[in-house]
């Protein structure tokens, strides 16, 4: 199969579930191409982009923030392709039946990308935003390919609450199969008026050889490492991390809590980290890491904390892959009743729910786990055979291709 992933940017290190995906489908033989708004070259990158190559096969689409900047690159782009392909490009340029997409020139920029490639058997667009572009492509006439959409979290929570519960009535006309990654946003899809018959609930997953199990036990020390990763974004309420954190120091103080992401919110931990003296030595900053270094911390970590939270906004999660890494390698988790993360952890059996917000009932837990250390070793396990079952990156890999492929025989 040829395919075309469509996302806004990459590679984005907090994005791994992507990158799983299209390494996975590379494996299995088939031929991918990126398309992104954005091509980012960090500093630090996950280490399968550099092993397959992911760079060489980016189509960056260079959309200009800036208007002037838009437009004169827009003409440009314009004088150079409107003898080889005009009706196409007239098309995107449809004020009148495009509307928005058509006066940012969107609909230009994307184009000229998928005219110049050969053509594709899908188009798998990852959040729905990329969705509505994709399909507005296939309307246009620029591709003819399947459209698949997968969805996740901000783009069924913040995003329909700014564009409205119709944002993507033409992408469920135009959209030839919906993915999203939980139970949760299935039924979101459907009230939203998804056809069912259009949707299957297709997983997020990890390799679970690369997140090896680790049965966890008690230190010697009685010291307990408590890890949370995430972006520094409200929705991920480290926030409330650090809070119940600080009230559980005020019972038992051989605690090391490190904090692995970057993001806006960067500053404002820490000032509150400072705001008590007894979180200084106690709680880091530790800035992105790549998936090694994360492998690292995770090896030597007690409990991960990942207290997800809806942000003001209405933003909320899909289901964060860095509590399918911890329970991979056997490490308990506490996190929130919020979005899909209930399908993924059962509370007292393979790790610990609590509501949003709630820092007594977030420190009670911890202190739980540090007054009950045995029960490391069994919630560890639990949540290892649970990833297995069903977050399996290679098994949802198998799947996935099997969706594709079941689609193509699809008239």
């Amino acid at each position: 199969m040829r395919i075309a992933y469509l996302v806004s940017e990459f590679p984005k290190l907090s994005e791994t579930f992507i990158l799983n995906q299209i390494t996975g489908l590379i494996d299995r033989g088939h031929e991918v191409d990126i398309f992104t708004n954005r091509l980012t070259r960090e500093e630090k990158m996950h280490d399968d982009i550099e092993k397959y190559n992911l760079l060489d096969r980016c189509i960056e689409i260079g959309l200009p923030k800036k208007k002037l900047k838009r437009l004169g690159k827009a003409v440009k782009l314009l004088c150079l392709n409107a003898n080889k392909y005009p009706i196409p490009l007239l098309r995107s340029l449809n004020i009148f039946k495009y509307g928005k997409e058509a006066l940012t020139l969107k609909l230009l920029f994307y184009s000229i990308p998928f005219l110049e490639k050969n053509k594709y058997d899908i188009i798998h667009a990852h959040f729905g935003p990329q969705g509505k572009i994709a399909a507005l492509l296939k309307e246009i006439g620029i591709v003819d390919s399947k459209i698949v959409t997968t969805f996740h979290g901000a783009d069924m929570s913040t995003y329909i609450v700014e564009n409205g519960n119709n944002t993507y009535d033409n992408l469920f006309i135009q959209g030839d199969l919906f993915l999203p990654i939980s139970e949760y946003w299935k039924q979101k899809l459907i009230q939203l008026g998804c056809e069912s018959s259009k949707i299957i609930v297709h997983r997020m997953g990890i390799s679970t050889n690369k997140f090896v199990f680790k049965p966890r036990k008690m230190n010697e020390d009685g010291k307990i490492k408590i890890l949370s990763v995430a972006r520094l974004v409200e929705k991920k309420g480290i926030i409330y991390g650090i809070r119940a954190v600080e009230k559980v120091l005020m019972n038992y103080d051989k605690i090391e809590y490190n904090i692995i992401g970057n993001g806006p919110l960067m500053k404002d931990l820490e000032i509150e980290i400072k705001r008590n003296t007894n979180l200084i030595n106690k709680v880091n900053l530790l800035g992105w890491k790549n998936q090694s270094e994360i492998i690292d911390y995770l090896n030597k970590t007690d409990i991960l904390l990942a207290p997800s939270v809806t942000a003001k906004n209405g933003d909320q999660e899909g289901i964060p892959v860095a509590i399918m890494e911890a329970m991979a390698m056997g490490v308990p988790v506490i996190s929130t009743i919020h979005s899909g993360i209930p399908e993924l952890i059962k509370d007292g059996e393979s790790g610990y729910l609590v509501p949003e917000k709630d820092v007594d009932a977030l420190s009670e837990k911890i202190l739980y786990l540090i007054n009950h250390r045995n029960l490391l070793s069994r919630i560890g396990k639990q949540g290892r055979e649970f990833i297995e079952k069903n977050y399996n990156i290679d098994k949802l890999n198998d799947q996935l291709e099997q969706i594709f492929f079941d689609l193509l025989k699809k008239n």
